[in-house]
């Protein structure tokens, strides 16, 4: 980058604007599993997310290994994503309970979870405390803690 284009961008910065929900295509963001074409959005037990642009060569274990590394994560082993699925359910004017019959990726959910708990959780912590915390922030969030 050009000391000029440095000097300009800190006089005049980009300004960036979060929104809770973002209309792509008719449709809005929220929890959607694919809230852009070849883009899969991961959530994490902290409550961020991570984005992956995907292609027909990327593979889950791609995705995994690259989150370790994001996550300084070193036993990768107990981990794996998970799909969740919500489901939307509406009430006629009977008042019966139908469930929604056709899915989008708009229903569900790509999750990185510990999936495989370890023998020795002491172990886990003295060898990659980072796992340790994630398995301990997804176990406080399971119970509500």
């Amino acid at each position: 980058m050009s000391a000029e284009k440095r000097a300009r961008l800190r006089s005049n910065p980009i300004k960036v604007r979060f929104a809770e929900e973002v209309v792509v295509n008719g449709h809005t963001q929220g929890n959607s599993l694919l809230f852009l074409p070849n883009v899969l959005k991961v959530y994490l037990e902290n409550g961020q997310t991570k984005a992956f642009k995907f292609d027909t060569t990327t593979t889950i274990k791609d995705i995994v290994l690259t989150l370790k590394d994001k996550l300084s994560i070193c036993c990768i082993e107990y981990f794996a994503l998970v799909l969740e699925q919500h489901i939307h359910f509406y009430v006629t004017l009977s008042l019966q309970v139908v469930q929604k019959k056709e899915n989008s990726s708009h229903d569900y959910r790509c999750l990185f979870r510990v999936c495989f708990i370890p023998r020795d959780p002491l172990e886990l912590l003295q060898e990659d405390p980072t796992a340790f915390e994630y398995l301990f922030l997804q176990v406080s969030s399971a119970l509500g803690l």
